[in-house]
């Protein structure tokens, strides 16, 4: 807990959920107390009560995506196999292009540009945390894959095909890149 988090509640959990919808929706960049609680029904007062301040809601919400965040990421290696990189990585990626999670990735890529841009903010230690967390789930598939099934190269690849796909909606181009990586490293290992 950080110094003015306040201890969990039934009443801070389901503001955080509503509070969490409404980012997805709206973003965190220009995030307002009064128009955020009068979208999820609660008032500015008792957000700052349950939170201790904005900046908590922010690093709230941020933990919060993360549990999504890592969730789907692990249940898209599982589904490409638990010792077959080339599969994980396409099953992720499968994950990443599907139009539904693009509200998740568009908050996941502000917070992590503004984890760059204000290192000690409500922001700090995010990209950093998810890099570690990504790179972390590569390296458990990659453990039983052949040596050229680098976890680094492919978040690089994913990260980078991802950022591509956001700022111009081509998720033929984008796949394209992410199916070629996978065919040479494919091909490497045999």
């Amino acid at each position: 807990m950080t110094q003015h988090e306040r201890p969990r509640s039934a009443r801070r959990d389901e503001l955080l959920e509503r509070a969490y919808r409404y980012a997805l929706a709206h973003g965190l960049a220009e995030l307002s107390l009064r128009p955020l609680a009068a979208a999820i029904g609660s008032s500015p007062r008792v957000l700052l009560f349950l939170f201790g301040s904005k900046d908590e809601l922010i690093r709230a919400l941020l933990g919060r995506a993360r549990v999504d965040e890592l969730a789907a990421l692990r249940r898209a290696r599982e589904a490409g196999g638990a010792d077959d990189f080339v599969a994980a990585v396409r099953t992720t990626w499968g994950w990443l292009v599907d139009p539904a999670h693009r509200p998740m990735l568009v908050l996941w890529v502000e917070a992590y540009g503004r984890s760059l841009s204000e290192p000690d903010g409500p922001w700090a230690g995010f990209a950093r945390q998810t890099v570690t967390d990504w790179l972390g789930l590569l390296t458990e598939v990659q453990r039983d894959a052949d040596a050229d099934a680098d976890p680094a190269l492919g978040l690089a690849v994913l990260r980078g095909a991802l950022l591509d796909l956001l700022a111009t909606g081509d998720a033929e181009r984008a796949t394209a890149v992410v199916e070629r990586y996978l065919r040479l490293i494919g091909a490497a290992a045999r």
